[in-house]
């Protein structure tokens, strides 16, 4: 096949050329009847050289330079440069493109891989099977690939549509963000909505609401500035999404804020929990404060070593908190543990009260099983069963069965349908009453 060639430093006029096109250090190339040269061969280049139209090729090969295409670049096969760059001002397609340095595309880059090892900038839409690079990719249109790796960061303006997105640092998109499967090493940011299968971060990720259908999975923080559905979110820090979401499972080590209502299924966090809505779900497991501004509705248990509060109901089969329970009233199939203080406008209602050592129930008390524990104190008292352990006090108690240690008080009065046992130095405000039938509970 013949080579045509352009000396360095050289201007050549050229329309269709037959063979191959080499082009030496410096050399320039303009359409000679049209704005296209068209190379029926490879185009070959050593050292800096510029087309001043568009090119359309078999092949580029070029090392130790950077090739520059005022227009479109068309190439059948591949294009591959050692020791350089790509420059296009206009369109750019290839089978395959490979530079070790940058390749920047003005319009809409198509090719079936990209592999570049410093930075690619595309100003229109990018299609590309797979798109790798050793630092940095920045589209500023749509991107639409089966793999998108970059070894530092990925900012795409448009729509993210990938089956695989790997980036070592940080990915901002400001368009929607469709990936199948997410991994970052540092930041990952949405500012629009995402459809997104299983979401790993090693640092902070933010998103705008959307699907993460799979595992949020981030070491650091994550942030839902809209409704979020998920599947389960696993975050060592802190946690913030906006009211409305929806998922299964939340483990988080330090706190999770909810600017709102959330559905879920089970929610584990080291810290601190701040809901200011509705909450509804399985289980609650917290370590230190709970706080919710409504209503919050378990199936199952709610267990907080601290604080818990909730703003209107609150409703499970079993509460155990380690701190002070609060809520306008508190209803369980099971049983209410509480190591300090129960506060309720309504009243508790459970199968089992138990209330700590010098701890405090303050509003009525409904239960088959009653106990408060020494030196406890407790208003109204609704029971099947109570035990008063020593020095423990109480206002009104109606209760089928009433043991009473020493040294208690009850400041009201007692009644009582079956069994009343008392210890020494009890102190009654009133005669203990035996009855047929008590006083209907408030609750």
């Amino acid at each position: 096949m013949s080579t045509t060639s352009i000396s360095s430093g050289s201007v050549g006029l050229l329309g269709k050329v037959e063979g191959d096109l080499g082009l030496a250090e410096g050399a320039t190339v303009r359409a000679k009847d049209s704005n296209k040269v068209e190379v029926s061969g490879a185009v070959q280049f050593e050292g800096d050289c510029t087309f001043e139209c568009s090119l359309t090729a078999s092949a580029v090969k070029g090392k130790r330079g950077n090739i520059t295409v005022e227009g479109d670049l068309m190439v059948d096969k591949a294009i591959r440069i050692q020791d350089g760059g790509l420059e296009v001002r206009g369109n750019l397609s290839a089978k395959e493109v490979e530079a070790d340095n940058r390749v920047s595309v003005e319009k809409d880059l198509a090719v079936e891989s990209i592999e570049v090892g410093g930075r690619i900038w595309v100003g229109g839409k990018t299609a590309a099977k797979a798109i790798d690079v050793g630092g940095s990719f920045e589209a500023q249109g749509d991107v639409l690939s089966e793999k998108l790796e970059a070894g530092g960061s990925a900012i795409v303006e448009g729509t993210t549509t990938t089956s695989s997105l790997r980036v070592g640092g940080s990915f901002k998109g400001n368009g929607k963000v469709k990936v199948d499967d997410v991994d970052v090493g540092g930041t990952f940011v949405a500012e629009s909505e995402v459809e997104i299968e299983e979401l790993d971060v090693g640092g902070i990720a933010k998103v705008a609401g959307g699907f993460v259908r799979d595992q949020v999975d981030v070491g650091g923080s994550f942030e839902s500035t809209k409704p979020l559905n998920f599947g389960s979110i696993d975050v060592g820090g802190k946690v913030v999404l906006a009211g409305g979401s929806v998922g299964e499972d939340i483990d988080v080590g330090g706190a999770l804020k909810v600017e709102g209502a959330l559905r879920f299924e089970d929610i584990k966090v080291g810290g601190t929990v701040d809901i200011s809505g509705d909450a509804g779900g399985e289980t609650i497991e917290v370590g230190g404060r709970l706080v919710v501004k409504n209503n919050l509705t378990l199936a199952g248990e709610l267990d907080v070593g601290g604080t818990a509060e909730a703003g209107e109901i609150l409703k499970a089969e079993s509460v155990h908190v380690g701190g002070s329970l609060k809520a306008r009233r508190i209803e369980t199939r099971d049983s209410i543990e509480v190591g300090g203080r129960i506060e309720t406008a309504e009243g508790a209602k459970a199968s089992t009260v138990k209330i700590g050592k010098r701890g405090r129930i303050v509003g009525p008390v409904v239960a088959e099983e009653v106990v408060l524990s020494e030196r406890a104190e407790a208003d109204n008292i609704y029971a099947g069963s109570l035990t008063m352990e020593e020095r423990s006090k109480a206002n009104n108690v109606y209760a089928k069965n009433v043991y009473v240690e020493r040294g208690c008080r009850i400041t009201g009065e007692l009644q009582y349908t079956h069994e009343l046992r008392m210890e020494e130095e009890v102190n009654l405000a009133r005669e203990p009453k035996k009855t047929e039938s008590l006083p209907s509970p408030p609750i």
